[in-house]
């Protein structure tokens, strides 16, 4: 006679709801059956000041603790806490503290993410694709280009239309691309039209196999603003070459305030103001985001005279100071190379040493909403009106976050500024992202909170919470 198979059980943290046999996890990995109950597999997270580097894991649930005291500023995080869901219970950790003397409660939970997606900031002047291109992880559209700002390129990626709105692959490459860049892992994206870059927070991007290493000092403009006093008396003209404003200073009002003479240079592009010109090239991975690999090919005829004569000297260097040229007029006013002078070159140095590393940021936005807003609050409108008031402190893993005004809890944070692995995953699919509620215990009580269920922070470390989980203390800042 055969025995019978172990039982499974039913896990409810998620939609998903899984079963789940003894020994294992569910789809998300983030519960798993242990000898009949569901627990939590990733350690609850607290923040200290007050504790270094290397601090050893803290047991949780009393389970081998040996009842040392936590240090005073500890921060209980969202990260390993569990869910709301199904958001008719309160959050899993209502904890009461009194920091300097004041009382006050933190709520923390683990929220359930399907509107949210990725901002992610590229700090590169190169062409990654035309605004409003299809961003692919995979094969599959996770998102797309939009603007491009002052030295950096910007993605939005993610959002409720592509992990659910689509195809299953769609969603399923979509949730796996939000999860890895907000647990600050590497991902190639492709771009219709474009370029292939690999994107990780706080590293360069690598564009087409290239790695970036330096964000633009400014436009060309800007550059010519910057540098104008550095190059007179060295040079005769210089044009700073760049996809959006190419600077010529012998036009701009810089040259012009410190006395720069015309050189007779004519530009081929769409001309602003004095010696600002747009559209000189199309955009691409050449010089100042251009395609150009060729800077003479923006120059027209020179003018002899509006100036130009044989023996003038041309630098034509990139808003980076990675590309550079030094050319002098022969007798038939045509722009010959020659060797870069050594005082010029400490000027194209200065450029490149006015350059911040090229970094790839990545911030998850998301909109804390619906019911999740019942495991804090009975009455959850009430909750978002204090949010937007500023009485309620949102934080997410012990992070800053940025409200955005208007309706809702619609917040960003900076995915550095979190442990890491804070970010997780159902397979519905959505986001998991950590979040606490802090704010005045009388104020926690006006919005309807759960009162019966606030502990004190002793309480949680010796008996636990509803899923029996590890707890480890990290220093506030080690990321």
């Amino acid at each position: 006679m055969t025995s019978a198979a172990p039982e499974k059980i039913r896990c409810d943290a998620c939609p998903v709801m899984c079963y789940i046999a003894p020994g294992q996890t569910g789809a998300c990995d983030r519960y798993a059956n242990d000898s009949g109950r569901i627990v939590r597999t990733d350690p609850l997270v607290m923040l200290s000041q007050a504790l270094a580097s290397g601090t050893p894991v803290i047991p949780f649930a009393g389970a081998g603790w040996d009842g040392a005291l936590t240090p005073a500023d500890t921060t209980v995080t969202a990260i390993g806490a569990g869910t709301t869901y199904p958001d008719f219970k309160p959050a899993p950790f209502i904890i009461a503290s009194r920091p300097e003397g004041a009382d006050m409660v933190t709520v923390v939970t683990e929220a359930i993410f399907s509107y949210c997606g990725v901002k992610v900031k590229i700090d590169t002047d190169r062409f990654l694709g035309p605004e409003g291109a299809t961003v692919r992880a995979g094969g599959e559209p996770v998102g797309h280009v939009t603007t491009a700002e002052y030295g950096s390129q910007m993605l939005s990626l993610g959002g409720v239309h592509h992990l659910t709105g689509g195809s299953k692959p769609e969603g399923r490459l979509t949730c796996s691309t939000l999860l890895a860049l907000c647990n600050r892992e590497a991902v190639e994206l492709a771009i219709d039209g474009g370029s292939t870059v690999i994107v990780q927070a706080g590293r360069a991007p690598i564009v087409d196999g290239k790695p970036e290493h330096r964000m633009r000092v400014g436009c060309g403009s800007a550059t010519i603003g910057m540098f104008a006093a550095q190059w007179q008396g060295l040079v005769d003209e210089v044009v700073v070459v760049d996809d959006h404003i190419t600077g010529v200073v012998s036009e701009h009002q810089a040259g012009k305030v410190i006395g720069w003479p015309p050189s007779g240079i004519r530009i081929k592009g769409h001309r602003s103001t004095p010696g600002r010109y747009f559209r000189v090239s199309d955009p691409g991975l050449g010089w100042g985001g251009t395609r150009l690999t060729d800077p003479l090919e923006i120059l027209g005829p020179w003018e002899a005279k509006k100036g130009a004569r044989p023996g003038l000297r041309l630098l034509m260097v990139s808003t980076t100071g990675e590309d550079w040229g030094f050319y002098v007029l022969d007798d038939s006013l045509t722009p010959r190379p020659a060797p870069l002078p050594e005082a010029l070159r400490a000027t194209v140095d200065l450029i490149a040493e006015n350059c911040e590393p090229s970094l790839c940021t990545v911030l998850f936005m998301g909109g804390a909403g619906g019911s999740l807003r019942a495991g804090v609050t009975r009455n959850p409108v009430r909750l978002t009106r204090s949010v937007q008031a500023g009485e309620t402190v949102l934080t997410a893993g012990g992070a800053e976050c940025y409200i955005w005004p208007g309706g809702g809890i619609t917040f960003m944070v900076d995915v550095t500024a979190l442990p890491p692995g804070a970010f997780g995953y159902v397979p519905t699919p959505a986001l998991v992202a950590p979040l606490e509620f802090t704010l005045p215990r009388d104020a926690y009580l006006a919005l309807g909170g759960h009162a019966d269920a606030i502990r004190e922070l002793p309480d949680i470390l010796r008996d636990g919470g509803e899923y029996p989980t590890a707890a480890r203390i990290l220093p506030k800042g080690e990321v």
